[in-house]
């Protein structure tokens, strides 16, 4: 949310800098992430001053141009040459002189030189509207009035303004920031704090005043939950144009584009006040009749933005007396009653909307908007009709006409301030320290929570219904705290803690293998748990059926709990990639959710990425790039500092990896880990090998720190390791190699694993090779020649026979 500081300042009549209001504002819990320089005009006409044309001739060698003599109130006249059409003598002018750097459309400067044009100097340039950022026209120069005096900067002729705009991070909580009177209410009662006492200045509509009632509106509200409380007013003879400067600078100082003055003047009182409004086209309006009600699913209608959007039953709709829908309540107007240049009188509209029913229909429509970000959150009920005169006023100061008609206001049920009791005693030790009972009150009071009884336990109090974070007294204490000052409160020298026993700590067990993958140069990523759901097409070991799905997402790209770390690690991977940071190490410690017809379930885990070079470019070590048996080594490595060993090695059945194998210790699964598919990466924009490993940690738990040592007699007869370099198609995996190897050969053969894999330009296209080692043992004598030779023969046969292997 942006705030402008002059804004402010109509509020609150503050002179301190800008940085030390920022300050107290982050303080007071409406975070300062920045603060940036607004000027109304780009460079602020910094060097431009008013001259007086003296001569005007035609240049020698130039039809179109012509050599002026100009008087800039310093004595000499200096000479310019000038292109313009319209250029003549006696003329009053704006000059860019030497050295000022003005800004093209884009917004592209360059810097006024003195230099020869077609052999003539020039000291300067004599400037159109456009080329200064007060107009677009660029048919010639600027003409001024002949009482400006030459010399005078052009910026105290066209009334710059210069301003500092802060950058707020919202918290949801704090909808009654969501403005400038909101956000300067705040500040105040934070000075008070500090002890400069400030009046808070409240726009004035004591002058708002109905002059005909010759264009009366009928409103209906159908839905009182979902609309509590709506107003409204008609304004008839108006004229739509461009809104004066002064509205103008105040919106493009917060980042929004003027529309026309009835338009802005709505946004102008939305982020003013923090109501939002709607304008009608009375002309449009069938009927001169507003209903506020809903429709069925599937009527059609059209929004500002030309799209033609399909309503749902539960979305609130403004419609007219044909019951044709002419705006969502809340969220956006429709392209057919919206103001235009043709519009001569409106009904102006000033409502409070259910924040649920309004995030809901947001959401369900993908919008969000000015409006819908307030009433989602939660406005001040008691408003409504206030935020409508003063917009009424402002329309008709700037655009003309009158109030024709009295103000409609349904409220049937008001919306009720919250009544909490607040204890001393709790306070003083949910704080850690006890607040004179003076400076409590003296708080409450400038947080407009009124103190409706005293007792010497506490005290009852009212809280203003526009404060919906604040219903409990945990809620009032907290604001008690943020306007006394976290930094005001003394840290206790004596230390409190408590000490559990566990014989097992998991914490301490992801600590250790932490501080392993630390050392090894890894770095650990936390990514959010919230995802897009479209991530599980990409595999098809996961269930979109499975997907636990959020009812009010922030987003689509955060609609879904996440049943992996993989995408959300490859999310990182490709950020970091285009930053140029090509050699990744990461590790996360996360959980998978999954939503089984039994339940609910949440899996922990431990993921590992691997990219590029294994370690930073060195003279004296060799540049090596990260592999499959690299990531291996690590897999390993971590297992064996938790105690688990005897693996048991198995092609893995996650359709995620190209190359992939699995680690279990008996029958439980412990770690899937290989090479990410290309069809993945793909999709992330990845173009380098990413190596993953996935632990199952709740699986790590269980046997980590918990194996039985087993004591057993060593193996009287040696085992025999022998290797196949197999040249296979791309689409055979490790898995069918195992599978066929075990099938060939049941008694003697006790391991097969993979130890190279290798695709290149070397290679046939669509073919790969696999490093393939087995080993073999007789428990009961010890193995010749000749039956190794006959096992390696029948494996070979068996290979060529079922996968087209050959040996390379």
């Amino acid at each position: 949310m942006k705030i402008s500081y002059n804004w402010l300042k109509q509020f609150l009549k503050v002179d301190w800098e800008a940085e030390k209001t920022g300050e107290l504002l982050t303080d007071l819990g409406l975070e300062v992430e920045g603060i940036e320089t607004v000027e109304s005009i780009k460079g602020s006409l910094e060097g431009i001053v008013i001259g007086k044309v003296l001569t005007c001739v035609q240049h020698p060698n130039a039809d179109r141009l012509r050599i002026t003599t100009v008087d800039l109130g310093t004595g000499e006249p200096v000479q310019i040459v000038c292109g313009a059409p319209n250029v003549a003598a006696g003329q009053t002018v704006p000059v860019a002189t030497i050295g000022t750097v003005l800004y093209d459309d884009k917004g592209e400067s360059f810097k006024i030189k003195k230099g020869k044009i077609r052999g003539e100097e020039s000291h300067g340039m004599i400037c159109a509207e456009d080329e200064l950022g007060l107009g677009s026209s660029h048919d010639g120069i600027m003409v001024l009035d002949d009482d400006l005096e030459a010399g005078t900067p052009a910026a105290t002729v066209f009334n710059i303004e210069k301003d500092e705009v802060f950058e707020i991070g919202l918290t949801p909580n704090r909808a009654d920031g969501m403005s400038h009177y909101g956000t300067a209410r705040d500040l105040r009662a934070g000075m008070i704090q500090q002890g400069t006492s400030l009046e808070l200045i409240s726009p004035s509509v004591s002058d708002f005043k109905v002059e005909d009632r010759t264009l009366k509106f009928d409103v209906v509200v159908e839905d009182n939950e979902k609309a509590p409380r709506y107003a409204g007013v008609t304004i008839s003879d108006i004229e739509v144009k461009d809104s004066p400067s002064w509205i103008q600078n105040r919106l493009k100082a917060i980042g929004l584009t003027p529309i026309n003055n009835v338009v802005d003047v709505t946004n102008y009182v939305l982020h003013e006040l923090g109501q939002p409004l709607h304008a009608f086209d009375a002309n449009q309006v069938k009927g001169n009749k507003v209903i506020v009600k809903t429709l069925p699913t599937g009527t059609k209608f059209t929004t500002l933005d030309g799209v033609e959007r399909e309503l749902h039953e539960e979305d609130l709709m403004i419609c007219n007396d044909n019951n044709e829908p002419m705006c969502i309540a809340g969220v956006f107007g429709g392209e057919v009653s919206g103001v235009s240049s043709n519009t001569t009188s409106i009904f102006l509209e000033s409502a409070y909307f259910n924040p649920v029913s309004v995030r809901k229909t947001a959401k369900r429509h993908a919008l969000n908007t000015d409006a819908s970000f307030r009433f989602e959150r939660g406005i001040d009920p008691n408003i409504t009709k206030y935020a409508l005169k003063r917009a009424a006023n402002l329309i008709i100061e700037v655009a003309g006409g009158k109030i024709s008609s009295e103000i409609v206001d349904l409220y049937p049920k008001k919306i009720e301030d919250f009544e909490v009791f607040l204890s001393y005693q709790k306070m003083d030790r949910l704080i850690g320290a006890e607040i004179p009972r003076e400076t409590v009150k003296n708080i409450l009071a400038s947080l407009d929570i009124k103190v409706n009884s005293v007792t010497d336990g506490g005290v009852g109090l009212t809280v203003p219904s526009y404060r919906v974070d604040v219903t409990r007294e945990a809620d009032v204490i907290e604001e008690i705290l943020r306007v006394y000052g976290y930094n005001n409160v003394e840290f206790s020298h004596k230390l409190n803690t408590s000490i559990s026993f566990s014989e097992f700590d998991d914490v301490k067990i992801e600590n250790v293998v932490a501080n392993q993958l630390i050392s090894q140069g890894y770095n650990e990523t936390m990514a959010n748990s919230l995802t897009k759901s479209d991530y599980v097409s990409l595999s098809e070991v996961l269930n979109e059926s499975h997907n636990v799905a959020m009812l009010n997402p922030l987003s689509n790209d955060l609609g879904v709990m996440r049943q992996s770390l993989l995408f959300s690690g490859l999310e990182s991977v490709i950020y970091n990639i285009n930053r140029k940071n090509n050699s990744l190490k990461f590790f996360e410690f996360g959980k998978t959710y999954h939503k089984y017809e039994s339940g609910y379930s949440e899996q922990k885990h431990l993921t590992i990425f691997v990219s590029g070079a294994r370690n930073k470019e060195s003279w004296n070590v060799p540049q090596k790039t990260s592999d499959f048996f690299y990531l291996k080594g690590i897999v390993t490595a971590l297992l064996g500092r938790l105690g688990i060993q005897n693996l048991k090695t198995t092609p893995t059945k996650n359709d995620v990896f190209s190359e992939g194998i699995t680690f279990s210790l008996g029958k439980i699964k412990l770690v899937d880990f290989g090479v990410v598919k290309r069809s993945i990466n793909k999709e992330f924009g990845i173009k380098q090998e990413v190596l993953f490993a996935d632990f199952n940690w709740d699986n790590v738990l269980k046997v980590g720190g918990k194996t039985k040592i087993k004591i057993a007699e060593l193996p009287k007869f040696p085992t025999v390791k022998r290797d196949f370099a197999l040249l296979l198609d791309k689409e055979v995996s490790f898995g069918e190699i195992y599978n066929l190897a075990f099938q060939s050969e049941r008694k003697l053969l006790k391991e097969v694993d993979l130890f190279d894999v290798y695709e290149g330009d070397k290679l046939a296209e669509g073919k790969k090779s696999y490093a393939v080692s087995f080993l073999l043992q007789d428990e009961n004598k010890t193995l010749n020649d000749k039956q190794i030779d006959k096992i390696m023969q029948k494996l070979q046969q068996t290979f060529e026979k079922n996968v087209g292997a050959t040996l390379r």
